[in-house]
């Protein structure tokens, strides 16, 4: 909190910060018990008593909230202590002043009497709707419990921004996949250009519109603000697509399958998924980035052309030279004309100058224009030649000097150093030149710090960075340097996923890898790079086949430009093998996340690069393995089965015995997608990895081959057997608390129920694996769901909410590429029926399933008592 009267009071530490708020004499053991309940997770607690510090009280509590991230009330008999001259006393306050975004938990210990006025305020708590409260008897049951609900708050809150990480350009806050960012800071000077792009957008006669400028004149930003202007062209939707930390062109298709919300499992081609996903649907996807993959430009022609009805605006610092392209040149904001000064008036001032003003006063909330200062103000921003980023660094360094010392330095450094850059365009070399004058005031640790920041990817964390700073300048300052590139402007910084994450402009990376591979230092702090990403992922890998597999795949979600950079820094510096068993150990990641296809990239660049750096038999089995899973599905062949035979053989002989018959299982698999498949074959083999598998205690891998057992034998009519493939799966699932398995299983076991007449039996688990593929944020899991309570609902005769729930699980199914498991399909006879004998009710809710949001379908496939569990879970998504 800042401003006069509030000064800013850091809290203890930043990592995660739980306030907690109670009396403090009647409930130090309960306070004590929150506190290490708080601890336990290695949050931070945030408690009145630490704040012995000269601040007023009111004034310690307010700052310290304002900090806060989540807020845990303790309330017992007493109200608490009213100051003089407050109607309220500070157990109130301190509630009133919770914003109401943010979560509350609430704590009520059992009572005989309670003050009246404490008594009404656990009335208007009970009431909000954004507070969950329980009640507790004892201090030694509240600790337990309090680290449970905590626990369970992180994991929603990860899992609601599991794939906010991509979806977040640094310079905006993080949002869901594809939803288009909130800018974190105003946007000046471009009301001109955001109706002019809109105009061209609304005449819908080009399919591309490029915003087109160097890197810092605002090209990301404009189409932000542009996208948000223009949703109501687009009723099927507007989706962000960040590709600043995409360097190869085949995955173009992957990432904007990703933000679309489409899974890759490798069954079908992306751009088929995509082009299902998208048909009919009128949507606007921004692509910011491209100049990076520009190559890929081509495969847009063939997406727009298979999607007619979606427009695409990007951002590129380069033309991209195809057709149906529109391009919009992104201009600099204006600057005071000729040697005019700056304008004293905010009404006349132009958008440069007002940009300048408002990011200072960000820093220094006194800072104005003033006669002394308005001709130096002018000067900067023309120097500058009004480009957006360069202002802002310029701004931020009146932290330190005065508008005529940034001026009187930029007028004796911008003329050398754009000099010395000749071979870019003009504006590109003032802004390259503008970076450098900046990081030229920095102390030396602080620029090489900037420097190393370089080989990360869209953003990271601060453990991230110490990781790679052993035997690096600024080792052991990591903090304060950041802190210092932050205040500067070189560096953002945002809350996501319930941590503090760093994040480098576009322009500002790409100058700190070129400063860092100038010193030669390239390679080493790539090698760090991988090496801290490989420690993690060796550490959050185990979690993905059982308990906390929801919050690992919400961790690695977070972590995925870097993972991707990881695989990348690996290949690049032949580090083969730890490439390939980093992919591999990530396996069910992959599986669960759907990012087949670019693993596959991958692991052929690996293939490719193996004959200037031998791989053993292992790393050759991964490659191969992962290069013929799509291949296995869309173009199966007997070379693809030989293929994977091959990998049995090589993980074999390289002594894995588990990946042996996983890779044995696909192979099976691969059998049964031939033209003329061997049926009997493939379930022998199928078997024999069942058996290799439940030896070695690979539940996970166990239970998924128990599920393709199950399918195999549904379509060859065997339904007895299929179903005890499914309860051996679900079994071994649940063992292991592996919930996409369980759900895989438990809907595909449901299914067969019900095609068997078992309704009831079937009714209760679509609904468990409808409530499982919520918790995991599985589209996919939820649409099979919704289908099987429509199943129901139409064997009961009931035609609207059948109807209904169909047309809302075929927009899931539409809106994510889905259509390749119409074997397995068993609700549309049924409705078929209805539709015969009550063809009213069918057309009504239909035209209703239409409209419903997904929580609204969800609402109306639950019943009361169990969509409660799973409300908080589907807000935003």
């Amino acid at each position: 909190m800042t401003g006069v009267g509030h000064p800013v009071i850091r809290t203890p530490d930043q990592r995660l910060r739980v306030f907690v708020s109670s009396t403090l004499r009647e409930l130090a053991e309960e306070r004590e018990a929150v506190r290490a309940a708080i601890e336990r997770l290695r949050l931070a607690p945030v408690m009145f008593e630490l704040g012995a510090r000269p601040h007023p009280p009111r004034e310690l509590y307010r700052s310290y909230l304002a900090q806060s991230d989540v807020f845990v009330g303790i309330y017992g008999s007493s109200y608490g202590w009213i100051a003089p001259d407050e109607e309220v006393s500070g157990l109130e306050d301190e509630y009133n002043l919770a914003p109401r975004a943010m979560p509350k938990l609430i704590y009520v210990k059992a009572a005989e009497q309670r003050d009246e006025r404490l008594a009404g305020l656990i009335a208007r708590i009970q009431a909000d709707d954004t507070a969950a409260y329980l009640h507790f008897e004892r201090a030694e049951d509240l600790e337990a419990q309090v680290a449970a609900d905590l626990a369970m708050l992180l994991a929603e809150r990860f899992d609601e921004s599991r794939l906010a990480e991509l979806a977040d350009p640094p310079e905006a806050t993080a949002s869901l996949v594809g939803e288009v960012p909130v800018p974190y800071t105003t946007t000046i000077g471009r009301d001109a250009d955001i109706a002019a792009v809109r105009d061209l957008l609304a005449r819908g006669t080009d399919r591309v519109v490029s915003l087109i400028g160097p890197g810092g004149i605002g090209k990301s930003r404009l189409a932000i603000e542009t996208a948000r202007a223009c949703e109501d062209l687009y009723p099927d939707g507007v989706y962000f697509v960040l590709l600043e930390g995409v360097l190869e062109t085949g995955l173009l298709l992957p990432t904007i399958a990703y933000y679309l919300g489409i899974r890759d499992n490798g069954e079908a081609a992306l751009e088929e998924r995509i082009a299902h996903a998208l048909a009919e649907r009128k949507v606007l996807i921004v692509l910011d980035n491209f100049e990076q993959i520009v190559e890929a430009a081509p495969s847009l022609v063939r997406l727009y052309n298979v999607a007619p009805t979606a427009t695409f605006l990007v951002t590129s610092r380069i033309v991209l030279r195809i057709r149906g392209e529109r391009v919009y040149e992104v201009p600099a904001l204006t600057t005071p004309v000729g040697h005019a000064p700056a304008s004293l008036d905010p009404d006349t001032r132009t958008a440069a100058v007002a940009l300048f003003v408002d990011r200072a006063q960000a820093i220094d909330p006194a800072f104005e224009v003033t006669a002394d200062n308005a001709g130096a103000l002018a000067d900067i921003c023309r120097s500058l030649e009004g480009l957006p980023l360069a202002i802002e660094l310029a701004a931020a360094k009146v932290r330190i000097l005065s508008p005529a010392g940034i001026a009187e330095r930029l007028g004796e450094s911008l003329p050398l150093l754009t000099a010395a850059v000749r071979d870019l365009p003009e504006r590109h070399r003032t802004m390259r030149a503008t970076i450098d004058w900046s990081v030229s005031l920095l102390p030396e640790e602080q620029r090489d710090l900037l420097e190393d920041l370089g080989v990360f990817a869209t953003r990271f964390t601060l453990d991230a960075v110490e990781a790679i700073g052993s035997g690096r300048s600024w080792d052991g300052q990591a903090i304060d340097a950041l802190a210092a590139l932050v205040d500067g402007s070189l560096v953002k910084q945002h809350d996501m996923g319930g941590r503090r994450v760093f994040a480098l402009l576009a322009i500002v990376r790409e100058y700190a890898l070129g400063r860092l591979k100038a010193r030669g230092d390239a390679d080493r702090v790539r090698l760090a790079h991988a090496d801290h990403y490989c420690r993690l992922v060796k550490s959050v890998a185990p979690d993905l086949g059982g308990l906390g597999q929801a919050e690992a795949v919400a961790r690695l979600g977070l972590e995925l430009p870097n993972l991707r950079a990881a695989v990348r820094h690996l290949v690049y510096t032949n580090r083969l093998d730890d490439a390939g068993d980093f992919a591999w150990s990530l396996l069910i990641y992959w599986w669960i996340s759907g990012f087949f296809a670019e693993v596959r990239l991958w692991m052929l660049e690996l293939l490719d690069k193996q004959q200037e750096q031998p791989i053993t038999q292992h790393t050759r089995a991964i490659a191969w393995f992962f290069a013929l899973w799509g291949e296995m599905w869309q173009r199966p062949s007997e070379q693809v089965v030989a293929g994977l035979g091959e990998c049995v053989r090589l993980f074999t002989e390289s002594g894995d015995q588990d990946a042996a018959a996983m890779a044995l299982a696909a192979r099976a698999t691969a059998r049964v997608q031939l033209s003329d498949p061997d049926a009997d074959k493939a379930e022998a083999e199928l078997r024999a990895a069942v058996t290799k598998l439940r030896e070695l205690g690979n539940g996970w891998a166990e239970a998924i081959t128990e599920v393709s057992l199950g399918r195999l034998a549904w379509v060859r009519g065997a339904t007895d057997d299929a179903l005890a493939h499914f309860d051996r799966a679900t079994e071994v699932a649940e063992a292991g608390d592996d919930l996409f398995t369980t759900s895989v299983a438990g809907n595909l076991r449901s299914r067969l129920n019900f095609q068997l007449g078992r309704i009831e039996r079937a009714e209760e688990e679509f609904v468990h694996t409808l409530l499982l593929s919520i918790r995991l944020h599985y589209d996919e899991g939820v649409a099979y769901g919704l289908e099987g309570v429509c199943a129901v609902a139409a064997a009961h005769g009931e035609a609207w909410r059948a109807a209904a729930l169909a047309v809302a699980a075929g927009e899931i199914r539409r809106r994510i590429g889905i259509f390749d498991v119409e074997a397995f399909t068993v609700h549309t006879p049924y409705l078929e029926i209805l539709r015969g004998r009550d063809p009213a009710s069918v057309e009504a809710g239909e035209a209703a399933g239409a409209e419903l949001t997904l929580a609204e379908a969800v609402h109306l496939a639950l019943p009361g008592s169990v969509y409660a569990e799973v409300a908080e879970a589907l807000r935003g998504w």
